[in-house]
């Protein structure tokens, strides 16, 4: 499937602010859910710099990290959420030196980016070697995912993102020399805007997640970035040279 990644800024800015306002009322509980899932992984990702790409979530989604230099990036005013990111600044350009970043984590902001491959290249350039990323991200293959076929025209967030599955994340993924070290799908109930339904449909969570795990509607993803071991050829080099040079051939055993 080919995705239309284009838009413009005013249309950006507009499915950003919609999602977080999205998020202050129908998408309250998967708030709660996504805040509990990454707060379980947080706590075990170490090193000195923490960044998070993307303020439409009102949680403070890195309050658990043991990481004292926290950073929020945002490539728009996003006013509905009640805070200001640290900085601003385009998500395909972070201005952050090679290597300088221990953990990145990507609140569903890759289904809003023209370009979601540049961002994730970027991520992997900032990453230190061995650093982490989590993804946060909408399934198309799930219930929400067959609602947004039908509610994609109304244009509103969150059913005009252009979904990405979590398999092709993890071929991007892949192909970038991540190791992916965790994933899961969360999130079984129906798009309602309802509270009281909402809370009477918490029993879904446990039972989807044991009945048909493949259809939740969010998927998280962490990721390692590998070091890559360099092979010393210079040494084989040297020795190719070598014989080469005498003209004359060692002696067999």
């Amino acid at each position: 499937m080919i995705h239309d990644y284009k838009h413009s800024r005013s249309d950006l800015e507009t499915s950003i602010r919609g999602l977080a306002r999205w998020f202050d009322s129908s998408g309250y509980y998967l708030q709660e859910l996504e805040q509990d899932r990454i707060s379980r992984l947080l706590p075990d990702l170490f090193g000195y710099h923490i960044l998070q790409i993307g303020s439409v979530i009102h949680k403070h989604l890195l309050d658990n990290s043991r990481i004292n230099h926290k950073l929020v990036s945002s490539a728009v005013n996003v006013p509905e959420t009640g805070k200001n990111p640290d900085l601003y600044c385009a998500n395909g350009q972070l201005p952050f030196a090679s290597e300088s970043i221990d953990v990145v984590v990507l609140p569903h902001v890759l289904e809003f980016e023209d370009q979601p491959h540049q961002l994730l290249r970027e991520t992997e350039r900032i990453l230190i070697g061995e650093g982490h990323v989590i993804i946060l991200g909408f399934s198309p293959v799930s219930l929400w995912g067959f609602c947004s076929m039908f509610l994609k025209w109304r244009q509103q967030p969150p059913w005009n993102s252009n979904t990405i599955s979590m398999t092709r994340m993890k071929d991007w993924l892949t192909l970038l020399d991540f190791e992916i070290i965790h994933y899961e799908r969360f999130f079984y109930r129906p798009p309602f805007n309802n509270e009281r339904l909402m809370k009477r449909l918490a029993f879904l969570e446990a039972l989807g997640h044991h009945c048909w795990p493949y259809f939740g509607s969010v998927y998280l993803l962490l990721a390692k970035k590998r070091v890559v071991s360099l092979t010393p050829i210079r040494l084989q080099w040297q020795t190719r040279r070598r014989l080469i040079a005498t003209g004359m051939i060692e002696p067999s055993a």
